[in-house]
């Protein structure tokens, strides 16, 4: 039965991988995402959990079994963050490739050098190419929300894709909330497990991760392409079956937040959507017509969706936990691209922060939304927010 529950982001990831019951949970821990497979040996330790739960040996092996046990039709879950992820490098193509929906959750954490253990995104924006749909949430009820959608979605016959869903590290992760679950009868029949086509089944034999040179190779990669665009009409259908199901409606691959007369907007990614919003209200009661977009999937990016959006504004500010070092923030890249080629001629500002951790503030979003307004924000360049000067 449904219940309201006080968990950390990690815990409300593992109640929805519960919910869904995979069949195998490949494990292996790292911070900031340790309580998420820990929840989960908990489950399967006092029979909650009707799953193989594999304690293997690293990150790189747990992606490994995982596209083992989705090779034979299993349905999958792992976690990671930061430097895990990385590890699995090799394996994300794989998967992606061999199109089996394998969801993992990943806890966004600054990659090393230097080691850090607290929040950025450069971990999972360095990994866009790799052919995971990914989406970015901005609490742990969304993140719980989004691990039962990203099974829906990346075992769609039209899709086969694996899903990350990623939550930002400590501030989602270890920050306790108040979390609504759902009735697990109404769980199942929102994902109910269908075989998967492309299994290794004795009666019907198939061949995975076969070498394809250049008479066959591109037409395997337009394949992954078509898929992934499929996945984009997918998760707007699947965001409206959730939200009969919940009572909770997350826009789709966007959430425009009173963008409909802004002059001035952030686009953001993650958690610090929250603190945007309450800016957002606060500069409204003031009478500045301000307003937020939260991009919630960046693959596949939805380009459209993003350009609609933003159409009517006089500027436009990207707020991103990334940088690729020596030109601009990636989120920044896929947004100025968008609106380009859409033909939009309006100013945009790309603002870095919270990289490593560093608290990204209400005055510091207060102070690009001023500078939106009053036309000096920096028009075209990079600006890191909370640059210490002293080192």
């Amino acid at each position: 039965m449904s219940q309201k529950l006080f968990v950390s982001g990690d815990e409300a990831v593992a109640l929805a991988a519960k919910a869904a019951k995979p069949h195998v949970i490949a494990a292996y821990p790292i911070t900031p995402q340790t309580i998420i497979v820990e929840r989960l040996s908990d489950f399967v330790e006092d029979g909650s959990l009707n799953s193989e739960y594999l304690y293997v040996e690293s990150e790189h092996s747990a992606m490994s079994a995982c596209i083992g046990a989705a090779a034979m039709g299993a349905r999958t879950f792992t976690a990671t963050s930061s430097q895990g992820l990385l590890y699995m490098v090799e394996c994300l193509p794989y998967a992606s490739g061999s199109r089996f929906p394998i969801v993992m959750a990943n806890a966004n954490r600054s990659i090393a050098a230097p080691w850090s253990i607290y929040n950025d995104q450069r971990d999972s924006l360095s990994q866009l190419e790799c052919g995971w749909i990914q989406f970015y949430v901005e609490s742990s009820q969304e993140a719980y929300d989004m691990v039962l959608q990203a099974y829906k979605v990346g075992e769609d016959p039209d899709v086969m894709l694996p899903v990350m869903v990623n939550l930002d590290g400590f501030v989602l992760t270890h920050t306790y909330e108040l979390l609504q679950t759902i009735d697990q009868d109404k769980i199942d029949a929102f994902i109910p497990f269908t075989p998967y086509s492309n299994r290794m089944n004795l009666d019907s034999p198939v061949s995975t991760c076969i070498t394809a040179g250049p008479p066959f190779n591109m037409e395997f990669r337009h394949q992954q392409h078509v898929a992934t665009v499929n996945a984009e009409k997918k998760i707007e259908e699947v965001t409206e079956e959730f939200a009969k199901i919940s009572g909770r409606h997350y826009g789709g691959m966007i959430e425009a937040y009173k963008c409909d007369d802004a002059e001035a907007i952030i686009v953001t990614l993650g958690s610090v959507s929250g603190t945007t919003h309450c800016v957002v209200d606060e500069l409204r009661a003031e009478g500045k017509k301000v307003g937020l977009l939260k991009i919630r999937c960046m693959c596949p990016f939805p380009a459209a969706k993003v350009v609609n959006v933003l159409k009517n504004a006089k500027s436009v500010a990207v707020l991103e936990k990334d940088i690729t070092f020596g030109y601009e923030g990636v989120v920044y890249t896929e947004v100025n691209s968008a609106m380009k080629k859409a033909g939009l001629d309006i100013p945009t500002s790309n603002y870095v922060g919270g990289l490593g951790g560093r608290s990204i503030y209400k005055t510091d979003i207060e102070k690009i939304f001023n500078g939106l307004l009053d036309g000096t924000a920096v028009n075209g360049n990079v600006e890191f927010i909370n640059l210490r000067r002293d080192i």
